[in-house]
């Protein structure tokens, strides 16, 4: 019974994340955009520095901008930061996605 209420939460808390394909969309430009970032600064050489890593914070703005106030240095706090701000705005993006996609109806009776 228990793997059953946890696959259910799981699929309840995909579903409030990724639940449309514009939330799905915004992932995987965020995903591509880390992966172009490790491969920029893993596989090519600069002789100065390389300003790639500023496009995914851009990407997740406003949240990932909490990178400034994160404690610690490296890839670790970086890779972190644009995750957990991709997860939250595409929590955001598909919350608006459904909420105008009922034309501003409700979905509770109000009696």
């Amino acid at each position: 019974m228990d793997g059953v209420r946890h696959r259910r939460r799981v699929r309840r808390v995909a579903s409030a994340v990724a639940g449309t394909w514009t939330a799905r969309a915004y992932l995987a430009l965020c995903g591509s955009l880390l992966v172009w970032v490790l491969a920029d600064a893993f596989l090519v050489s600069h002789e100065d520095a390389s300003m790639a890593g500023v496009v995914p914070l851009l990407a997740t703005a406003p949240l990932s901008m909490l990178f400034l106030l994160a404690p610690g240095e490296g890839i670790l706090t970086y890779l972190s930061v644009v995750v957990v701000s991709a997860l939250a705005n595409a929590a955001l993006i598909n919350w608006c996605v459904r909420t105008l996609g009922r034309g501003g109806r409700s979905t509770g009776d109000a009696g």
